[in-house]
């Protein structure tokens, strides 16, 4: 396959991980709305996102089930039609119960669509570029978090929810034509019954992995969770200015994407994970001493945010590797697990303020445990794990 050819196949698969993400993020800056066409309150309308993440385990395990001997592009072609189906009855969903259903069909592809696409990268992309190839897909997930949620968000003052919905829906059509178009055959993975897909989960290093996953999520959503309030009442920044701060951390979250892929070709995965682990345990530790000072916040929320992103491809990587037998599984089970720590964070974060009544830099506390225990676990994978996957180092 030529690079012109490679371009197109990746685009394709990163339009597919932008319309994801799409799906998963823009009902958290809509969903006071979505609460008030529901007529329930907000803390309830929070279960359509909750609901959400139990698709994304649902289509894990379908994958497991229904994925033997079948080609890498039928599969993503059926994973993006469910992300379609899901999303157009979002749009006329009417009460809490069938709005869960819908919600619940939209998770579906979610993490699979991320497993899948990256064991589609492996047989697509020049192996001395698998970490580029893999930051690439991933870079649409950011380019939704940079500019598709926020301009959703603000759209949804002037246009109902359901046109923002209607549209993302819309974008499955472009995107199956993308993967039909510019996808090309792909070998399925080679045939493992059910319970051949979870022999990996035997081994150690796997587990590793999740857990670090796991970690490094959960110490970066303890900070990303409470960033609102922490800029406004500990830093001293305007509400006005907090929306720009926002666009600087997914600049940061871009930035860290893209500076991950490279660095993961040049060097190894496990080594860009480890260093950029501890990298976040510092950063955090920074911004608990620190957070009273603007110009120092403002650039730690774009460090912070760098890391976050540096972490995701290489980690990916290492979870493909070390899921032998069971590549489809393990890779979709990686973005579970940056699911299940985005959620651990979230309620860390808050504990320090609500219970302790403490100041809202003190959410970075259990975030630096958090990245620090995530860098011990993959310390102790690099110790343990005999064959270390390292790619070649590119010329």
């Amino acid at each position: 396959m030529n690079d012109k050819q490679t371009l197109k196949s990746l685009i394709a698969l990163a339009l597919g991980t932008f319309g994801v993400g799409m799906s998963e993020f823009v009902i958290m800056g809509i969903l006071p709305a979505v609460a008030k066409s529901m007529d329930v309150s907000i803390p309830k309308a929070g279960h359509f996102i909750s609901i959400y993440a139990i698709g994304v385990i649902f289509g894990a395990v379908c994958v497991a089930l229904f994925s033997k001997r079948q080609p890498l592009k039928r599969i993503l072609f059926t994973l993006i039609a469910v992300y379609t189906v899901g999303n157009l009855l979002t749009v006329f969903m009417t009460d809490y119960l069938s709005m869960n259903i819908a919600r619940f069909i939209s998770g579906i592809p979610h993490g699979t669509f991320f497993g899948v696409g990256l064991v589609a990268v492996k047989q697509i992309a020049n192996p001395q570029y698998l970490g580029r190839s893999a930051a690439f897909i991933t870079s649409g997930l950011t380019i939704a978090n940079l500019l598709g949620v926020p301009l959703a968000t603000f759209l949804n003052n002037y246009i109902s929810w359901r046109i923002i919905y209607l549209s993302i829906g819309l974008l499955g059509f472009l995107i199956l034509y993308a993967l039909i178009k510019w996808l090309p055959p792909l070998e399925p993975m080679p045939y493992t019954n059910f319970k051949g897909q979870f022999q990996f989960l035997k081994k150690l290093p796997p587990w590793l992995l999740f857990g670090a996953i796991i970690m490094g999520n959960s110490g970066f959503f303890c900070e990303l969770s409470y960033i609102n309030p922490l800029l406004i009442h500990v830093s001293g920044f305007s509400p006005n200015h907090v929306p720009m701060l926002m666009l600087l951390s997914g600049l940061g979250m871009f930035f860290g994407n893209y500076f991950s892929g490279k660095m993961t070709d040049k060097y190894s995965p496990i080594n860009v994970s480890e260093y950029m682990q501890l990298t976040a345990s510092v950063l955090l530790l920074l911004f608990f001493f620190f957070a009273h000072l603007p110009v120092v916040t403002t650039i730690l929320v774009f460090a912070c945010s760098f890391c976050l992103l540096s972490l995701s491809a290489p980690q990916q990587i290492l979870v493909l590797e070390n899921a032998r037998g069971g590549e489809l599984l393990g890779s979709s089970l990686a973005p579970l697990a940056f699911t299940l720590g985005n959620a651990i964070g979230a309620f860390a974060g808050g504990i320090p303020v609500e219970y302790f009544h403490v100041g809202y830099e003190y959410i970075n506390l259990p975030g630096i445990f958090f990245c620090f225990l995530g860098f011990l676990l993959l310390f102790i994978f690099k110790a343990i794990t005999f064959e270390p996957y390292i790619i070649t180092p590119s010329n």
